[in-house]
Order: structure tokens, then C-alpha cells, then sequence
């Protein structure tokens, strides 16, 4: 069964849309570099527009730890954006019907 994380994070005011675009890069190079990865996507809320929410999904748990393993050597994006530490919540992903 696959992952899904949802990371929320919230950013300066006035900075939702400069962080949202630096990450967007990132987000696009896991997407194309990571084994496993089938989601890795960066969102910007439309009624709060520094609340920047990345899904990511990933096939298997040995996905995601190879992910935080390769995490660790990139350069944070943050800096200079954040108001505060994200919020995530991981889910096994299973649709509901």
C-alpha cells in the first residue's frame, strides 16, 4: 500500500507565493529523480494565500525512508519564508468509496 503525506506549512506574510515558486523546483526534480515517488506536488491555498500545502505520495515506506536519506544533503528552502515549523499528517493511502 502506498503513502501519502500532507505538509502544511505557513509562510511570512506576502511570502505564500515566493515560496511556493522555490519549491517548485524541488518538488519538480523528486518527482523526476526518486524511485517511487508518484506525487511530490506543491499547492498554494486560494482563500489563504501564504498557506502552501505539498502532497506527496510514495509507493512503499522503503520509498519514503530513501527519500528523507537523500533529503538530508539539499539545501532547505525555507529560510527567510516560514513563520513557523510545517504540520504533517501521513495517511496509508487507501481511498475511501
Amino acid at each position: 500500500m502506498s503513502l501519502r503525506l500532507v505538509i502544511t506549512f505557513t509562510a511570512l506574510p506576502g511570502k505564500g507565493a515566493d515560496f511556493a515558486e522555490a519549491f517548485r523546483a524541488r518538488a519538480e526534480a523528486v518527482m523526476a529523480e526518486e524511485t517511487g515517488c508518484l506525487q511530490y506536488e506543491v499547492f498554494r491555498s486560494a482563500q489563504e494565500p501564504d498557506k502552501v500545502v505539498l502532497l506527496e505520495q510514495w509507493e512503499s515506506q522503503a520509498a519514503l525512508d530513501e527519500h528523507f536519506k537523500v533529503s538530508q544533503g539539499r539545501p532547505r528552502i525555507s529560510e527567510g519564508f516560514l513563520a513557523g515549523p510545517p504540520s504533517r499528517e501521513d495517511y496509508e493511502y487507501a481511498r475511501v468509496s
